[in-house]
């Protein structure tokens, strides 16, 4: 009776013993490697996992297709920004120098033709009253009688305008100046001016009308060659370069001896 107890005890001790042998054991990595579920951990096909592997790199490709484009794009504002400097440096220049070419025209007494009394200027006879210069038609409805000291008086005043750079006002005086006198010994001068003064404002076609009212209203004018020239560098400006070219041969070719002449033979040697 012992005996049979004590085996029952032996067998009761045993059987936990051999169930837990029969248990697998899992090793800590086997989730990794072994184990029966997906390496992405969802579905059998491994698309999750797949997943997961490529998009950091689809992104980073996308942000350096981006930071690529980017610069091309920022190269180009630049060539732009740089090319638009460039333009405005060479107006700011041409504009200088245009001021330039005023400033010393009057620092050197270009206006002493407009004093002279010399024929192409309007000479003045024995009693002292001007005449037309040569070429000159009557004087035109609303024109005042000739009065030499009034005339000087206006054109004078006229041109301190310039000299104190009040284009405006200059423009006014020397408009109202040949509106009164077109006949004076001044008129061809303040014509010239006038298209000078135009040019400073940047008026080219008032300059360019102005210029070519020179050598068509006092064709006999000193101021002619002047005028002609830079009624070729208003066409130049304009784009006109056919049309420069020929008032630039024009001018060569009928006043050789002239300053006029000297600029532009230059200028045509630059003009394409």
């Amino acid at each position: 009776m012992r005996t049979c107890r004590r085996a029952l005890t032996v067998l009761a001790l045993c059987l936990p013993l051999a169930a837990l042998a029969e248990v697998p054991v899992m090793d800590g990595n086997a989730s990794s490697g072994s184990s029966g579920y997906p390496a992405g951990g969802y579905g059998t096909s491994g698309a999750y996992a797949g997943g997961e592997a490529q998009a950091p790199a689809s992104a980073q490709g996308m942000l350096f297709s981006q930071l690529q484009q980017m610069q091309q794009e920022i190269a180009q504002l630049r060539g732009m920004l740089e090319e638009q400097q460039n333009e405005i440096q060479q107006l700011k220049q041409e504009s200088l120098e245009r001021y330039q070419d005023l400033d010393q025209r009057i620092s050197s007494g270009a206006v002493g033709a407009a004093n002279s009394n010399s024929p192409a200027a309007g000479a003045i006879d024995a009693s002292g009253t001007p005449t037309p210069p040569a070429g000159q038609t009557q004087a035109s409805s609303g024109a005042e009688p000739a009065d030499p000291a009034k005339e000087k008086l206006f054109y004078e005043a006229a041109f301190d305008l310039i000299k104190s750079k009040d284009f405006d006002k200059a423009n006014q005086a020397f408009s109202a100046f040949l509106r009164k006198y077109p006949n004076s010994q001044y008129a061809g001068n303040a014509q010239y001016w006038l298209g000078e003064v135009n040019l400073a404002q940047g008026n080219l076609q008032g300059a360019g009308q102005a210029f070519a009212k020179v050598s068509q209203a006092y064709p006999s004018h000193t101021k002619v060659p002047d005028s002609l020239f830079k009624l070729a560098d208003v066409e130049q400006r304009l784009g006109n370069t056919d049309k420069a070219k020929g008032i630039l041969n024009q001018v060569v070719a009928q006043y050789p001896g002239s300053s006029a002449a000297q600029l532009a033979q230059r200028d045509l040697q630059r003009l394409p």
